[in-house]
């Protein structure tokens, strides 16, 4: 089913003029007799303005997240407790109020931030049931601090791989750098995805840096020209800033570009109509109104909702804010360790790991520091990383080190300049402008530009041979989704006015 969007929607690509180096393209895209020319910033700084385009962007992201959820602070103390323990805060700034031990007596171990606020709980009885003592002790506190947040803690789950890994953390921010994500925007996702463990399994056996199941790794090692190990975490960090380089560039914010990578683009795609339907003015906003409207949909009894929200839950509504609560956290572990380098090498051979250790003179433990998936030989095309060029063991394809190449930065600045709805992107029409940016990326023949080649594969792939462009189509049109939608909205100004006490 073609959307009206569709319909209407043209694209073409013409030459770009003369002074644009690299032959690049520009995308002319025209809606029902009007159109828009998507140029590429000035060629002459290609990087520069790939640098100003992002900040931009991201400080337009952490306006949003401070007006709609000003408490996102508070999700870097998660990840800075050891576990064990619950942690409450407020969602009006962020501020720890108190830990609570997930075991024993909540009233006699405390550990109050605010020490006042002991009194207001003191003596008060509590469920036995975590849940619902997390839900009491949330009733308590809000009528003398106002709106909370609670959760578990988390601190073991990075500390250990902080300790290890922990001086790589400028290297890899380095290389999302180079592909138009912020270091430490990349790196908080890192950190609560994997906990810098770079062989990390979920129960899904989703791995590494970016939890990507591993029939996602095996479909992109399929696409990739050089062979991609990837329990490497150097390795993650390109592929994973890659992606979300392009969803960035899709969104035009990192906030949905975040819950994509973690709920999928269908469950973005349908909180982006509910936002609208709620009158978000810009993609921000939608992505805010429309995250919010599903959690107290699913708050609701029953499931009648379901058809609504369908798998979009509380994580997923909090995701984006969890990265960016610990934006800071990543800066401040990185500044606590000595940072080393890290150079690539693309193995011309298979190269067993007694030979790196006896030219390199470093243990075995220290050379899979480096290389976490190395456990008897390097395979030719892969990358092997150490901390110094060896010329013996390949081509130095350590392109975070140089200057990025112009023609790769001249291309990016261009695709992450592309100004469309979201909708846009996963209709039909738009595979041929994917295609040529993919095929104009691996011709830049830099290394970054194979990465990005090979992500903008899988992604033309994951869009366009799943139905997510007919499930949102048919979202959007739907009656009885829309029916639903406005009834959820009498149910919650119902229950907001019961709450403040109108009849």
């Amino acid at each position: 089913m073609k959307t009206p969007v569709a319909a209407a929607l043209v694209l073409l690509l013409v030459p770009a003029g003369p002074g644009v180096q690299g032959g690049a393209a520009t995308a002319q895209v025209l809606f029902a007799g009007s159109s828009t020319e998507l140029r590429a910033p000035d060629p002459l700084d290609p990087a520069a303005a790939v640098a100003s385009l992002v900040r931009t962007r991201l400080e337009e992201d952490y306006a949003t997240i401070s007006a709609f959820r000003p408490g996102y602070g508070f999700w870097q103390h998660v990840f800075m407790i050891p576990d064990g323990s619950v942690a409450f805060g407020s969602a009006t700034d962020g501020r720890l109020l108190a830990v609570f031990p997930e075991r024993g007596d909540w009233n006699g171990s405390a550990r109050w931030e605010e020490p006042t606020l002991a009194t207001f709980v003191s003596g008060r009885p509590l469920p036995n049931g975590m849940t619902q003592r997390r839900e009491e002790m949330a009733r308590i506190l809000e009528p003398v601090v106002g709106p909370v947040v609670h959760n578990a803690t988390r601190g073991l789950f990075v500390a250990p791989n902080a300790r290890r890994y922990g001086s790589f953390l400028a290297e890899w921010g380095a290389i999302y750098e180079r592909f138009g994500v912020p270091a430490e925007i990349g790196l908080a996702q890192a950190m609560i995805e994997s906990g810098f463990n770079p062989t990390i399994r979920s129960e899904a056996r989703a791995l590494g840096f970016c939890q990507w199941l591993e029939g996602n790794w095996n479909h992109m090692k399929r696409l990739a020209p050089n062979e991609i190990e990837g329990h490497n975490q150097t390795t993650q960090a390109q592929y994973c800033a890659a992606y979300l380089s392009i969803l960035s560039a899709k969104y035009g914010s990192f906030i949905p570009a975040l819950s994509e990578h973690h709920a999928g683009g269908t469950n973005v795609g349908r909180v982006l109509i509910s936002g609208e339907r709620l009158g978000g003015q810009d993609v921000r906003e939608q992505y805010m109104l429309g995250s919010e409207f599903a959690l107290q949909l699913r708050a609701l009894s029953g499931n009648r909702y379901s058809p609504v929200v369908r798998t979009y839950g509380p994580r997923s509504h909090r995701y984006a804010e969890m990265v960016f609560g610990n934006a800071a956290h990543v800066q401040s572990l990185e500044s606590s360790v000595r940072q080393e380098a890290i150079y690539a090498m693309r193995a011309p051979r298979s190269i067993p790991i007694e030979e790196v250790t006896r030219v390199t003179g470093l243990s075995a433990d220290e050379v899979r520091r480096y290389n976490p998936a190395l456990i008897r030989r390097v395979p030719r095309g892969a990358n092997l990383y150490l901390p110094t060029y060896v010329a013996q063991f390949g081509e130095d394809v350590s392109f975070w080190h140089r200057g990025p190449d112009p023609a790769f930065a001249t291309l990016l600045a261009e695709f992450q300049s592309l100004d469309l709805h979201p909708e846009f992107w996963d209709d039909a029409p738009f595979e041929t402008v994917l295609r040529d940016y993919r095929r104009r990326f691996m011709e830049t023949g830099a290394e970054e530009g194979a990465v990005m080649a090979t992500v903008l594969a899988f992604v033309i792939d994951e869009t366009f041979r799943s139905t997510r462009g007919r499930i949102l189509a048919d979202y959007r049109t739907d009656g009885q989704i829309l029916h639903l939608h406005e009834q959820g909205v009498q149910e919650l100004e119902l229950a907001r006015l019961r709450l403040a006490g109108v009849e």
